[in-house]
């Protein structure tokens, strides 16, 4: 049994919510009680009973509101879940403070497995990309399909843009940086954020870029916010360098769901070269390249991306009816 994987799982535990994040019409936000990790599950009731349903997995330093505007865009399509992984959004950090990439996708699987969702739709972006994969490859019970938006899989050759995220994970570099732009108002940290994940970010609308400076004053008040970014920045490098059947291109090999892959020409996190390359290596895989699109474009284009994935189900549907 792989190390993510887990024998048996309590029942899940619902606690009540108090929350100042942020909740789009339509959605609710909960807390889930897992061994060793509080959970916050953003969800949107499902259109009609019976739909399949889906769970989102955010990337580093984002949450499970990175999801709303695709989640929105498949109501009756999915019965639709994003978590916020520990440490960010609004779920507490984990108890035993280990933020790797397969702590991360031991706590998806342990909500996976308590709430009895499973097989679900699983969608990921980034880091949330490197989790879902090692979802997908450890426990395909669990996953239907796979949907990966510009996912942090191992590059040799990175982006000189990428360089500074991956500098966060260094000992001591948070806490230097974190003095160094102790001026910095939120707004300009946004921008910055903005900048680096955005193909276009003037395409941000006004209401948008407020919310996500509201969301970052909130975050920044939370004394772990630098470590959970630190740890978890670590937790990706430290998978980066795994091999074997636990490094993350040998798990992608693995994957057995339908995968489609998304990736954003103006990526500055995650190489648009690496495109072909996941290509290749997820079995069953249909791409899906957007020239102007940077590391979010489930963010960016949401209706495409929604299209995409409106006909991976209806194809994997139709294998599944044998039509």
């Amino acid at each position: 049994m792989s190390s993510t994987e887990l024998p048996s799982v309590p029942p899940t535990s619902v606690l009540p919510k108090a929350t100042a994040v942020r909740v789009a019409e339509g959605e609710r936000l909960r807390s889930v009680g897992l061994p060793g990790v509080t959970l916050t599950v953003r969800s949107r009731p499902p259109a009609r009973e019976g739909l399949p349903p889906a769970l989102y997995v955010h990337g580093l330093g984002g949450s499970s509101q990175n999801w709303s505007a695709l989640m929105a865009l498949l109501d009756g399509v999915v019965a639709s879940e994003a978590v916020d992984l520990p440490g960010f959004g609004d779920s507490p950090p984990p108890d035993d403070g280990n933020y790797s990439v397969t702590a991360h996708a031991r706590a998806v699987i342990r909500y996976l497995d308590s709430a009895r969702r499973g097989p679900v739709h699983l969608f990921g972006n980034s880091l949330g990309g490197a989790v879902s994969t090692r979802v997908a490859a450890v426990r395909p019970d669990l996953v239907r399909t796979l949907t990966l938006v510009s996912p942090a899989l191992p590059e040799l050759r990175v982006q000189r843009t990428a360089v500074p995220t991956g500098l966060v994970g260094l000992p001591g570099v948070a806490a230097l940086f974190s003095r160094f732009t102790r001026e910095w108002t939120a707004e300009q940290r946004v921008r910055g954020v903005m900048a680096l994940c955005y193909g276009d970010p003037g395409k941000v609308s006004p209401e948008a870029f407020r919310h996500a400076v509201e969301e970052l004053e909130r975050r920044l008040q939370l004394p772990y916010f630098w470590d959970a970014l630190t740890r978890s920045t670590r937790g990706l490098l430290s998978a980066y360098t795994l091999g074997g059947q636990h490094g993350l291109w040998r798990q992608a090999e693995r994957v057995l769901a339908p995968t489609l892959l998304v990736y954003g020409g103006r990526d500055q996190l995650v190489g648009f070269r690496m495109a072909q390359r996941s290509a290749r290596a997820f079995r069953d895989s249909r791409l899906l390249t957007l020239p102007d699109a940077g590391h979010v474009a489930m963010m960016e284009y949401p209706e495409t991306v929604a299209l995409a994935f409106r006909d991976l189900l209806a194809e994997t549907t139709t294998e599944t009816s044998g039509g």
